[in-house]
């Protein structure tokens, strides 16, 4: 084994094994095999039917997206059974929440992006390090949270009403959802780790166990149920924190306890600041990228707010409901961006194009029925939250004209899949600046000039351009970094 390592160390070398080996494979065909393992010559991500291995690793990650995104609508559903001020108060909270999200996932995308690189390159240990340094910057991430729900929960509802009922809730949801949001970041952490390795069953499971508890508990504490005291929103945010640090605690016993690509273990370890730094290269700017949108989402609701609570929750609703759309989406890219990443390590352009081709055919499909549905069932969809005929009439016509956007949408996500898988993940930034910010929300103010019903084609217009943009960029990269490996 000393021997085989040795020899492993030097690239020509190794290219030498591999030839005797296979001259030999007849003979000692057992040794080939175990050699050829033990060298990465079998990892699935490099030689598996790309079709397959797509749905093979997108599917687990698919299907708990769909549950996370049903937990997001039915949370919204019992709360909205309390009234319309309480869906306006969780809908305010929502760029709260998607700034806690967008933190984790982007650190963990990061994270994904690193480990899946060093295992194409054969850096063992460079990998394990990755993984380990996620649950530091999980607990690191979640103490920042708390610090911050804690200073500044009540001013920034305070900012948006003076309805002194809607401060309440909003305070007592958002700040349970910040100073516990410690088990949202560490699980997520440890989820993009293995999924780094092709490991898709345990996220898979880390998110149901999340997503059902959160779904089981909602109506108990929100109601008072069997016995339990009736906590209204507070309830929904407790039941949304129990869930999350449940499924930590089961990330947490699963990466310690069970055998895997990747080895975390404090023993003897010491922060490494390298590691963190390209950590943060992909997953800053994919940080940044999302929680971008908690910044669209605070603007917009200061745009319609001029209109009325109605207009928000309308809002709120939207991005309840696209979650429905958009989670296997990213369902999809959770199983991608490992193989690109993988497969651009190991300087394979013929399988990291063709993991972009059909990732982004199977993307298209999924905006496409959602599309469909948008168009179709509006006002199905709106009375699942026990809409108003007020929030009726201005959610049918939002529904439709905002899911113009969708099928554009699938490209742009799938193109800053794969430059983040390349450690470009700047230029997935800058498109994500260019959408949410620069293009949406001025143009959605200029159309609010104009009418309420108008706001909403500010959507299609700033994914046309960002699609325009995006397959600029995956020009530039196919010709400086892909042509020539």
């Amino acid at each position: 084994m000393n021997f085989c390592k040795d020899v492993f160390t030097n690239q020509l070398r190794r290219k030498i094994c591999i030839i005797l080996l296979k001259m030999m494979k007849r003979t000692i065909s057992p040794w080939l095999i175990y050699m050829e393992v033990f060298m990465g010559e079998n990892n699935k991500m490099g030689t598996a039917p790309m079709l397959k291995l797509i749905i093979s690793m997108s599917l687990p990650a698919m299907f708990s997206m769909l549950i996370q995104a049903l937990y997001n609508i039915v949370d919204s559903m019992f709360v909205a059974q309390l009234g319309e001020g309480a869906l306006t108060a969780v809908s305010l909270a929502f760029p709260v929440q998607t700034l806690i999200i967008s933190v984790a996932v982007g650190t963990g995308i990061g994270i994904n992006s690193l480990v899946s690189r060093r295992l194409g390159e054969k850096k063992q240990e460079e990998a394990n390090s990755a993984a380990t340094h996620g649950i530091i910057l999980g607990l690191f991430s979640g103490i920042i949270f708390a610090i911050l729900g804690f200073l500044f929960t009540r001013p920034f509802f305070q900012a948006f009403s003076d309805n002194k009922a809607i401060i309440d809730m909003g305070y007592s949801y958002t700040i349970i959802v910040t100073v516990l949001s410690f088990g949202a970041f560490i699980q997520i952490n440890v989820e993009k780790a293995l999924q780094a390795t092709g490991n898709m069953i345990y996220p898979m499971i880390f998110q149901l166990v999340g997503a059902i508890t959160n779904i089981i508990l909602d109506p108990i504490m929100i109601f008072g149920l069997f016995g339990f005291p009736r906590l209204e929103v507070l309830g929904a945010a407790l039941a949304t924190v129990i869930g999350q640090i449940l499924a930590m605690s089961l990330s947490l016993y699963v990466i310690f306890k069970k055998s895997h690509k990747v080895h975390v273990t404090f023993k003897k370890f010491k922060i490494n600041f390298k590691t963190i730094k390209d950590i943060y290269a992909v997953g800053l700017p994919s940080m940044i990228m999302q929680s971008i949108a908690s910044v669209l989402i605070v603007g917009l609701n200061s745009i319609l707010i001029a209109f009325s609570d109605a207009a928000v929750s309308v809002l709120g609703v939207y991005y309840k409901l696209q979650s429905f759309v958009f989670m296997p989406v990213f369902g999809l890219t959770q199983g991608v961006m490992p193989i690109m990443g993988y497969n651009f390590g190991a300087k394979n352009k013929h399988r990291l194009l063709s993991a972009l081709k059909i990732g982004s055919v199977l993307a298209i499909i999924i905006m496409l029925s959602g599309t469909i549905l948008f168009m179709s069932i509006p006002d199905k969809l709106l009375m699942l939250f026990n809409a108003s005929e007020q929030m009726l009439e201005l959610g049918t016509k939002a529904l439709r004209t905002i899911s113009l956007c969708f099928v554009p949408a699938a490209l742009g996500i799938m193109f800053s899949t794969l430059f983040q898988a390349l450690g470009q993940g700047r230029k997935s930034l800058y498109i994500s600046i260019l959408r949410q910010l620069i293009i949406i929300l001025p143009v959605a103010y200029l159309l609010s000039k104009i009418g309420l019903n108008y706001v909403w084609y500010a959507f299609p217009i700033a994914e046309i351009f960002s699609f325009a943009v995006s397959t600029l960029f995956l020009s530039m990269i196919y010709k400086n970094t892909i042509k020539d490996l």
